[in-house]
């Protein structure tokens, strides 16, 4: 018996919609069946072109509406914009029996799987010392003026939940997911006239000496990298260097050794 394809119906229409979409029409087990959004006109012109979430505060609110409706859930990043939305958000679904799940696509790919074999090695790798994290790009007049993230009723969390949201998650994904101890905002931080982040960065510190270091901006030319430091060897990866495939030992360094990725 052929299992039935899932259902997936996407409220919002960012652009980072089309990839979304595009990747749900053509996996063999899904199909696109409905989108909505905060206008009627928008909502249609998408449903030709497909569409993705728009608000993290509206994204919130139709989570916690979906979960009741006993619906899974796929929330584009950040999930919510504090503690208590997020806690409804799991509360809703626990309740209702259904799954959550984040849009932070990296997390996904086959690379960092490897790298997380990688780091789990302690024999090759030895302890974790520290991470250090960059992502930034450079927002048109446009974006910082009128995009969804630089708005205080909507994304209100600006740099530090788009771009930051990768930093944190990265920096959580090498230290295997055990919180620090305490975080510090570090001085320096860039806000538009309505109050929200533009460039921020702050310090990680953990119980055993490990420490993280991140840096987000919709203001630098285009970053991505992320820095993991070990005992024994040094992990080194930038979405940026896409000539850079696998893995090789850096030339310029004895010991400790650096694997870039």
């Amino acid at each position: 018996m052929a299992t039935p394809p899932i259902k997936f119906g996407i409220l919002g229409c960012a652009d980072i919609a089309r990839k979304v979409s595009r990747a749900i029409t053509l996996s063999p087990n899904s199909t696109l069946c409905a989108v909505g959004s905060r206008s009627v006109e928008k909502a249609a012109k998408f449903a030709r072109e497909n569409g993705f979430p728009e608000s993290a505060k509206l994204a919130y609110q139709m989570a916690v509406l979906a979960a009741q409706k006993k619906k899974h859930v796929l929330l584009e990043k950040p999930v919510a914009l504090n503690v208590g939305e997020l806690d409804a958000i799991l509360e809703a679904c626990e309740s209702s029996g259904v799954q959550i799940m984040d849009a932070t696509m990296w997390m996904h790919h086959p690379r960092t799987a490897k790298m997380r074999e990688f780091l789990s090695d302690n024999s090759v790798f030895g302890q974790l010392k520290s991470v250090l994290s960059c992502f930034t790009f450079a927002g048109s007049k446009d974006f910082l003026e009128s995009d969804i993230r630089v708005k205080p009723d909507l994304d209100a969390l600006g740099a530090l939940g788009d771009v930051g949201w990768y930093c944190i998650r990265s920096i959580l994904w090498a230290a295997d997911y055990e919180l620090p101890k305490s975080v510090l905002a570090l001085r320096g931080t860039v806000f538009n006239s309505s109050g929200v982040i533009l460039a921020c960065s702050a310090s990680l510190h953990w119980e055993d000496g490990k420490t993280a270091t991140f840096h987000c901006s919709f203001l630098s030319n285009l970053t991505m990298d992320v820095t993991v430091e070990q005992t024994e060897l040094c992990i080194f990866t930038t979405l940026l260097s896409r000539s850079r495939r696998g893995m090789h030992r850096s030339p310029h360094l004895s010991n400790p050794d650096s694997l870039s990725l």
